[in-house]
Formats: structure tokens, C-alpha cells, sequence
């Protein structure tokens, strides 16, 4: 059997559509044994707003032919759009003997971490999940549990257009605000997107217990 401390197998998707891949997330969960390795997939998404479980559809203002996906993921209403890093987390918690709020904070934490290496003070905000800087979200967060494994992740903003975020009350929230890395940063910075990607993969990358 897989040992439980294993560190994540890596996987670039680069831009890819938000239903074929999350046809192939489910695909991944249903089929795998105790055996499989557990993944990580990093990739963007052409723009789409999706509605979690617990999703409104009056939270979505004005879709402005974006098209609208009615997922199964927790939380509420979300957008991604390319320039915001996806990483898609495909863990048996249950080999891993984690429970989903360990998970979930093994997420916001590492956002935080990462953004703390670029000066950046981040922070989680009760019943909110996701991750926010000066109370403006950064980061969201949406998984499924089927089988003791996990699937979906969470969304970084790093690089982006934050319009569409306007057409929408973002996780449910009227209001909020959202922001980005690169607009947080004093200086521009190159190839930041692959930067961002790479370091929070070399976080990702110790073992989860």
C-alpha cells in the first residue's frame, strides 16, 4: 500500500475546459484503488463562473455570456478565468487518515505561506473559506469528498482580469471584494504566473501529515 505520508504526483493541464476536466477529476476518484497515488493538478480555466452545492443562481448577477457550470463542489459561486492559478487536490484522506477540515486548512495555509514569500500578509476568515488579503479574497477554496478522496481545489488570483468577478456576489457574498497578486506586488514581475506555480508546488510538495 501507498504510504500515507507520500508527497503529491504533479501534473500540468495547462488551459483546459472547466466540464471535460472535471469529468476527468470524477473519473480519477471513482476508478482509483488504495494503491493510486494521489495528485495534484495544476491547469487554468477558460473563462466560466460555476455554482457549487450550495450555489444560488441570483448570486449571479450577469453572467454576460460567460457560460455558467452547476458543479459539485462545496460553497457557492465562484469565476476562473485564465491568469488565476487552479490546483486541483485528488488525496484519499482516508488512507492519509485526515479528516476535511485538516485538508482545508492544509490548503488556506499554504496559500498563506506562498503569499508570505512574495511579503504578503494573507489571512483565513471564519465561515468564509478561501484565503484574503485586507479582507479582499485572493484565493477560494471547493472540494467534494466521494469514497474517503478528495477532488476539486482551490483558485489563486494571480495574473488576471477581475471584471467578471462584478457579475457575480463571489462565494455568495454581495459585495466582495476580490483582489490579485500582481496588483499586490511593489514591482512587476516576470514570468510571474510560472513562479507562483512552482512555488507552491515545492510547498505542496511535503507530505501532507
Amino acid at each position: 500500500m501507498t504510504p500515507v505520508n507520500q508527497p503529491l504526483t504533479f501534473e500540468d493541464l495547462g488551459t483546459v475546459d472547466y466540464e471535460s476536466t472535471w469529468s476527468a477529476m470524477n473519473a480519477f476518484t471513482l476508478g482509483r484503488d488504495e494503491n493510486q497515488e494521489d495528485e495534484c493538478w495544476f491547469l487554468q480555466h477558460n473563462p466560466v463562473f460555476t455554482l457549487g452545492q450550495a450555489g444560488k443562481p441570483e448570486h449571479i448577477l450577469n453572467p454576460h455570456q460567460i457560460p455558467v457550470v452547476n458543479t459539485d463542489r462545496g460553497g457557492q459561486v465562484t469565476y476562473h478565468g485564465p491568469g488565476q492559478l487552479v490546483a486541483y487536490l485528488l488525496v484519499d484522506i482516508k488512507r492519509r487518515k485526515i479528516g476535511i477540515r485538516q485538508l482545508v486548512d492544509l490548503i488556506e495555509n499554504s496559500i498563506i505561506e506562498l503569499l508570505d514569500g512574495y511579503g504578503i500578509v494573507a489571512a483565513t476568515r471564519k465561515g468564509a473559506p478561501g484565503v484574503y488579503v485586507e479582507e479582499k479574497k485572493i484565493a477560494a477554496l471547493g472540494l467534494r469528498i466521494k469514497q474517503g478522496c478528495s477532488y476539486h481545489g482551490l483558485s489563486l488570483n494571480v495574473d488576471m482580469d477581475l471584471e467578471p468577478f462584478s457579475y457575480i456576489n463571489p462565494c455568495g457574498y454581495p459585495g466582495m471584494s476580490v483582489t490579485q497578486l500582481r496588483e499586490l506586488l511593489e514591482e512587476p514581475q516576470e514570468n510571474l504566473f510560472k513562479d507562483v506555480q512552482a512555488r507552491l508546488q515545492s510547498i505542496l510538495s511535503r507530505p501532507l501529515l
